[in-house]
């Protein structure tokens, strides 16, 4: 059986850590889009307040396969 994928970019963020911003975008994806496979990190960031970091920002490419007739 061949699949056929498509690819979107997200951009998780959280307070607590990069792992978490990631986890957040999944879990924002998977509410709308179904059969997600997999996922890569394409550019972590953060933002810092005070010299520390305050917020990640992670973004992400997801995959996932198209509904099937």
């Amino acid at each position: 059986m061949s699949h056929t994928y498509k690819i979107i970019e997200l951009v998780g963020s959280s307070p607590i850590s990069s792992d978490e911003a990631i986890k957040n975008a999944i879990e924002s994806a998977s509410q709308s889009l179904h059969h997600l496979r997999w996922f890569q990190v394409v550019e972590t960031r953060g933002h810092l307040e005070a010299g520390l970091i305050a917020h990640w920002q992670v973004t992400i490419k997801v995959g996932f396969t198209l509904d099937s007739d």
